[in-house]
């Protein structure tokens, strides 16, 4: 059965990606005449890049995926939390490294023994780094997702003893994918915090935030920690959108992109730093930007160039309008009460 031409460009692309992450895991843990790494899990941290549906579960988040079109070509045709047609990132590559075919959401009220012991996702979309990214969209914050993480390790001891969860753990696979949330909601478009910071400040905020995060990951026990960079935020269709003055005038916010572009440059020598400064880790940079890029301005070489009208997947029912609400209403408190405080 032929996949449908947008599924197939898609996974196309997916696999671009995927492949491209792997190299850079790949050269960092595999020695010259190894071939895949032999990891025990699969353990994830981030926002809608890889929740595989936490937020399912979470009765006031402003995101969801639990409506079509999300899932129309999953395996089971079904929508299942994922922000996606079919499956993502950790799914796919849970299956490339041979530990199981899906990642589950940590979350999920029917999580099994053998779940925990191959690895879960704690992604929450519409996360990110800074907690007020979280807080806007109702989600997990980074620093909730790790101490999901240690309700994770307790459980996996729990299961499989306190020794083979220390090797469960040290041989995992941890990955993180988050930051491009906090640009667009607190600094591109409802731009809280340039009233604290500037371009470059706000980054070195962020990274502050996953210098933290990936310690913390340390003390737990992950060993070898992949951390995805921004893509070019300036081409995602709400920023062309937004920032034209012509909605029909479908080009890249340039000064968007090259603020991803400066950020990924810092973030690839803060994770040197942190592989140098914690013993026995491999801390990797995950280069997203060049291969989404790619794919944008040059679409034909990843299959089928295929269009939908966007009109066919507005589902208004599914739009929780009194979260909606409250979003703007106590985005218009945080200000006043920014102002008052004397911020900018």
């Amino acid at each position: 059965m032929h996949l449908p031409r947008t599924a197939a460009a898609a996974t196309t692309a997916l696999i671009i990606i995927i492949l491209t992450a792997a190299v850079d895991i790949l050269v960092i843990t595999a020695s010259p005449n190894q071939q895949l790494p032999n990891f025990t899990a699969v353990i994830i941290f981030g926002d809608s890049t890889v929740d595989t549906g936490n937020n399912n579960y979470l009765p006031d988040a402003v995101f969801r995926a639990d409506h079509r079109p999300y899932g129309e070509n999953f395996p089971t045709g079904q929508p299942t939390g994922r922000f996606s047609d079919g499956k993502l990132l950790p799914d796919f590559f849970a299956s490339i490294l041979g530990i199981k075919q899906l990642v589950p959401p940590f979350l999920h009220p029917n999580l099994s023994d053998s779940d925990i012991r191959t690895g879960v996702s704690f992604a929450s979309a519409g996360t990110g780094y800074d907690d007020l990214t979280a807080t806007i969209a109702q989600a997990i914050s980074m620093d909730e997702q790790v101490e999901m993480f240690e309700e994770y390790v307790a459980r996996l001891r729990r299961v499989v003893g306190d020794d083979a969860a220390k090797e469960t753990v040290h041989g995992a696979l941890v990955a993180v994918s988050a930051g491009a949330n906090d640009f667009v909601d607190n600094y591109y478009d409802l731009m809280t915090r340039r009233l604290e910071f500037d371009l470059s400040g706000y980054q070195d905020f962020l990274l502050s935030k996953v210098q933290n995060l990936v310690k913390r990951i340390y003390n737990m026990g992950g060993r070898t920690i992949v951390v995805g960079g921004l893509p070019p935020i300036g081409c995602l269709p709400i920023q062309m959108t937004v920032k034209l003055k012509n909605p029909f005038d479908r080009r890249c916010v340039e000064t968007q992109n090259q603020g991803s572009q400066s950020y990924n440059a810092k973030l690839k020598k803060l994770l040197a730093k942190l592989q140098s400064s914690l013993a026995g880790s491999t801390v990797t940079y995950s280069n997203v930007y060049d291969p989404l890029l790619d794919m944008i301005t040059h679409p034909s070489k990843y299959g089928n160039v295929y269009f939908r009208r966007i009109d066919h997947f507005l589902h208004i029912s599914n739009l929780d309008f009194t979260n909606m609400r409250r979003l703007r209403k106590w985005q218009g408190l945080w200000r006043r009460s920014r102002g008052a405080a004397g911020v900018g």
